[in-house]
């Protein structure tokens, strides 16, 4: 394995730096406080080619792997955790759902308008009585004169209410337990297929979570995503990816909290000195700089093996178990670093402290993350 960036990462990384600090910095408390999505800023990054990074250039991506992928969403939610949540819910969980279980025809229909941001996409798996219980999923799709009919609601799906394709998932044979439910792609404005409720969210204000209902949703048989029946099977695969950027994501969202708590103690003098020279503070800087390190560390190492076509599931769900968990941490220290500053919105560490227990929330629980590994060692 080796611990150095290509030249071509260490120019990403340094392009998407620059990226969220002229298009994302000066608007983030605007787009915070008024949930508002940042559209422009997406379609610029669709203009640089980040929504479809890992994807084929043949199908319209950027052909990077996922230790590329990590950079750029780590250097997004380093200024904005909402931001980057947008793209790594389109690229990693929508896009790639196409893109690994689609039909070759579904990947030429879709594939080039999601890669290039044309069109954003959403992924509903969850709903309001199946959340970590996947499994326990209500929403149905019966087959009826040559058509799939959905009836049921989804919740908590990111980029829902600007969504022009959604993928989600519906019971076909309940007999079948976790083989019996099955991928759909559901085009915006298809009749039956409604948005629900918005929610009001802690953080990641600027990224748009809600409802999606299916109302007697009729689909014709080509809208079917992969093979029936192996819908879950399937979002659990994709789901080893979106932890990838998940944990990622919180590794930006510790370091942008890291960065400003840093420059602030340099700066803040109390009996005459920078704070930054009392060994308390010190204490917190060096504990924080230390475990961001070791989650970067992991969640490159399950890129590093997924780029290589290395089943990642432990991997993935250490990486984001550590990470998540270690931003919250993170964020509450830079709070404390700025004391009363800290809890004011005119310092950005509010905002990364917000934002950044969603981590140990969405694409699977720090709960479930735990159930994840403990399978993958007693495996053997």
């Amino acid at each position: 394995m080796d611990f150095d960036y290509s030249s071509e990462q260490l120019q990403l990384r340094k392009t998407v730096h620059e990226f969220a600090e002229v298009e994302l910095a000066p608007h983030v408390l605007e787009w915070d406080e008024g949930q508002i999505f940042p559209g422009e800023a997406i379609r610029k990054l669709s203009a640089l080619g980040f929504m479809g990074s890992i994807f084929p250039e043949d199908l319209g991506g950027a052909g990077l792997g996922y230790i590329d992928y990590a950079i750029l969403i780590e250097e997004l939610a380093r200024t904005d955790p909402s931001v980057a949540l947008i793209v790594a819910a389109h690229t990693s969980l929508c896009s790639n759902h196409i893109y690994s279980a689609a039909s070759d025809e579904q990947r030429r229909r879709y594939l080039p308008r999601l890669a290039t941001g044309e069109w954003l996409g959403s992924w509903s798996l969850t709903e309001p009585e199946a959340g970590s219980d996947a499994a326990g999923t209500r929403t149905q799709a019966l087959r009826q004169d040559g058509c799939w009919v959905l009836n049921g609601a989804k919740t908590f799906a990111t980029n829902a209410h600007e969504a022009d394709v959604c993928v989600a998932m519906a019971v076909t044979d309940r007999t079948a337990a976790q083989h019996g439910i099955s991928a759909f792609i559901i085009d915006k404005g298809t009749p039956g297929f409604r948005l629900g409720r918005k929610e009001n969210k802690l953080g990641m204000r600027a990224s748009p979570t809600g409802e999606v209902i299916f109302e007697h949703c009729r689909l014709p048989e080509s809208q079917l995503l992969g093979q029936a029946g192996e819908g879950l099977i399937d979002s659990l695969k994709v789901l080893d990816g979106g932890r990838i950027s998940i944990a990622a994501l919180a590794v930006g969202t510790a370091q942008g909290a890291y960065d400003v708590a840093l420059r602030y103690s340099q700066q803040r003098k109390q009996f005459g000195r920078p704070i930054s020279e009392f060994q308390a503070i010190q204490f917190k800087l060096v504990d924080m700089a230390a475990a961001i390190d070791a989650a970067r560390l992991l969640t490159y190492r399950a890129a590093w093996i997924k780029d290589r076509g290395g089943r990642v599931t432990k991997e993935a769900a250490i990486a984001k178990l550590y990470a998540s968990e270690m931003a919250v941490d993170a964020c509450n220290q830079a709070v404390q670093i700025l004391g009363g500053y800290g809890f004011i919105k005119d310092y950005r560490v509010e905002k990364f402290y917000r934002d950044v227990k969603l981590c140990t929330i969405g694409e699977g629980t720090s709960e479930i993350q735990r159930l994840v590994i403990a399978r993958q060692l007693l495996k053997g």
